[in-house]
């Protein structure tokens, strides 16, 4: 398993009605993209999500988040989400939001 697929199922369910996010394999992994950028992905068992710059201390501080390190360097912006931090729907959902909101912002 390269990523957990009950994960991307309620991924995908929630983001369903999203218009302009698409599902894309990389990485190993399943990435969700809103208008070619990247928002959230799965990797393993983890949630990466994409917060931005300016909220990334405050999402590093939140439960269960750490550094987004996938190359073997933190990427600013970006975190990884256990599995425990978005056991509940509400959590996901709040992740997913946050991540959507930053992606908007950005030029197309």
């Amino acid at each position: 398993m390269a990523y957990d697929e009950g994960l991307a199922e309620r991924l995908s369910e929630l983001l369903a009605a999203r218009k302009g996010v698409t599902e894309k394999k990389m990485f190993g992994g399943l990435c969700y993209l809103l208008d070619g950028k990247m928002v959230l992905g799965i990797v393993k068992d983890s949630l990466m999500v994409r917060v931005g710059p300016a909220a990334y201390e405050d999402a590093l501080a939140r439960p269960h988040a750490r550094e987004m390190d996938f190359s073997g360097r933190p990427m600013k912006g970006y975190v990884f989400v256990g599995a425990a931090g978005f056991e509940a729907d509400r959590d996901l959902r709040a992740w997913a939001e946050r991540a959507l909101t930053f992606v908007a912002t950005l030029k197309k």
